[in-house]
């Protein structure tokens, strides 16, 4: 496996701070962090499933407008119970559902959510979702270095 850890941040980055997920993603490329991959995508589509079944390791980041916490929040993640389909995925979990329907396996999977303030047309972050964006990245360093330490204990999951 090339790749064992995966991170894919999703939003739109013609809405100011929607775009933190694809911010995120874009830092982290820019990290030359061994073994990792980043994605920056508009929203999360069937075809990343194939890259979720090759890796041990995912994290999903995204921009929560009227957050119930205004902290930059990371949550484990399982797969759906509902694997149905219909057009563009909306979530990770259904995402992971897909991954497992379709290769019988899904990785050890986080959801990095960033509070926002601003999801007005633009292309600037605001000072909220810019500090959100830097604990991220230390969240996302953090799990990313948890993963490696833990190597030794296979992370597959069926």
């Amino acid at each position: 496996m090339s790749n064992n850890v995966l991170v894919i941040g999703y939003g739109n980055d013609l809405r100011c701070d929607d775009a933190i997920g694809q911010r995120v993603a874009e830092k982290i490329a820019t990290q030359d962090l061994a073994n990792v991959k980043s994605i920056a995508v508009h929203q999360l589509t069937p075809e990343l499933a194939a890259n979720l079944a090759n890796v041990d390791l995912a994290i999903f980041v995204d921009a929560c407008f009227n957050c119930e916490n205004s902290k930059v929040q990371v949550k484990s993640l399982l797969p759906a119970t509902n694997s149905y389909i219909a057009g563009h995925l909306s979530n990770p979990q259904t995402l992971l559902a897909l991954t497992k329907t379709l290769y019988s396996y899904y990785p050890q999977t986080w959801w990095v959510i960033v509070p926002g303030e601003n999801f007005e047309l633009g292309d600037r972050l605001s000072s909220v979702a810019q500090r959100g964006v830097a604990i991220a990245l230390e969240k996302i360093t953090s799990l990313i270095n948890q993963a490696k330490t833990n190597s030794s204990k296979p992370m597959r999951r069926r």
